[in-house]
């Protein structure tokens, strides 16, 4: 006779409760409301994808999107989240993998840049839609602030951006020399050893012969470059056109540098921030003065939020337009996205002008809040003062959400290189804090 009873051991392994398993499986509960939510993904994962040679893709859209979630959320690189996606059960279980299904670090980079920013635009309206249908987010308050998420670059010297055109041009024609024999010589350690000098200089006159050096040798590389094009297009090869493509786009940027460092250095001209480029990397990158207080490099944006800290709404931007140019514009995106006017508005001063509020009122809002609006008065803008003083604490929570989405979620800083892949960073972004602060609230 048995003493003890035989206890059969679970087929799946079992998961243990705790709040972030919770707010994983709340998540998930979300995504599963909301098909078209892969489906937004799908439609960029399949462009230009040939379906009639028999592979299997090693990831849905649905887990695409979920593995994008975990990224963000966790400001994990792609060997950390193979990782994860490998040993930890609730991630596996969060992101749909079979019991044999493995991904690398190549397929999650590959894969979750293939999703664009229109579709994580798509995603984001679904979201703020589910919000406003189980009365999360109705739209009748909101809040904006602008702030900058910054490119992955160096602080851009025009030493360091001449040493970077030299290492870069001398790099793609060593490549592109297994296709076509064009004579070069490397000047890198001489570029690197003037950029070093220039850093190290105690003054402008010790600069300008450094400087005149450094350009010299630029040029030189320059030539080299521009002859190795030129024989890449005579060249009947499979790759020469791809290594022509890649050395033509350094050579133009590599003429804007050597143009604009001539013209401040050379000419002593101060190069407008519109007409400048930082890097030759990421020549998207917009130069973002900051209240006069720090230079930031990357690109604005503009984002709103309701009383239900959500962000309901990122507008990424070109240049550094003043805050005062952008009120009505993200208003009238509130419109359209809720189908309704606010009833209440709270902006920075930044935000604030006369005109500004006389539109705002002609949109039929009842009450306009700007923060240290000094020349209007309180019952101009909103009914009392101590409508005034609400909006004017509610404003300043805009500040933790942007806090909370820079901390957390990876929007003070992009890890991925393009302007695409930039935009669908930041919007990925809100969309996982977004999903993280509807699982809170229906936590609650």
């Amino acid at each position: 006779m048995r003493k003890t009873a035989e206890h059969q051991l679970p087929l799946t392994p079992t998961v243990q409760y705790h709040s972030h398993i919770a707010e994983l499986e709340e998540i998930s509960r979300i995504l599963d409301e909301n098909p078209t939510i892969a489906e937004a993904a799908h439609a960029d994962l399949v462009r230009g994808v040939r379906t009639d040679t028999g592979a299997k893709a090693k990831l849905s859209a649905d887990q695409v999107v979920r593995a994008t979630i975990l990224y963000q959320s966790n400001r994990w690189s792609f060997d950390e989240l193979a990782f994860e996606l490998s040993y930890n059960t609730a991630y596996r279980k969060f992101c749909r993998l079979g019991f044999d299904q493995h991904v690398s670090r190549s397929t999650l980079n590959r894969d979750i840049g293939r999703v664009g920013p229109k579709a994580w635009e798509a995603i984001h309206r679904t979201l703020i839609a589910h919000a406003k249908h189980i009365g999360v987010e109705d739209g009748k308050k909101v809040r904006a602030d602008c702030t900058v998420m910054e490119t992955t670059i160096h602080e851009p010297t025009d030493s360091s951006l001449l040493s970077d055109c030299v290492r870069v041009m001398t790099r793609q024609i060593w490549r592109a020399s297994d296709v076509v024999n064009v004579s070069y010589s490397d000047h890198c350690k001489r570029a690197k050893r003037r950029a070093f000098a220039i850093q190290n200089a105690k003054s402008m006159k010790e600069r300008v012969p450094l400087y005149l050096d450094l350009l010299k040798v630029a040029r030189k590389t320059l030539g080299y470059a521009k002859r190795t094009v030129t024989a890449l297009k005579l060249r009947k090869h499979p790759l020469a056109a791809a290594h022509r493509m890649g050395l033509q786009e350094t050579v133009e940027l590599s003429l804007r540098v050597i143009a604009q460092t001539e013209r401040r250095i050379v000419h002593g001209e101060s190069v407008p921030a519109g007409e400048k480029i930082v890097s030759i990397f990421e020549p998207h990158t917009d130069v973002i003065r900051k209240d006069r207080r720090e230079t930031l490099y990357g690109h604005k944006l503009c984002l709103s939020a309701g009383a239900s800290n959500l962000v309901t709404d990122c507008v990424i931007l070109d240049g550094n337009p003043a805050d005062v140019t952008l009120t009505l514009e993200m208003m009238k995106r509130h419109i359209e996205l809720f189908d309704q006017v606010p009833e209440q508005v709270a902006f920075d001063g930044a935000f604030a002008s006369i005109d500004n509020l006389a539109e705002l009122k002609a949109l039929g809002i009842e009450d306009v809040g700007f923060s240290k609006a000094r020349w209007a008065k309180i019952t101009d803008m909103v009914k009392d003062s101590w409508v005034y003083k609400k909006l004017r604490h509610f404003r300043a929570g805009v500040e933790g959400i942007i806090s909370f989405l820079k901390r957390v979620f990876g929007l003070d800083r992009c890890r991925r290189k393009g302007l695409r892949s930039f935009k669908a960073y930041a919007l990925s972004s809100v969309v996982s804090a977004n999903l993280l602060t509807l699982a809170r609230h229906a936590l609650e």
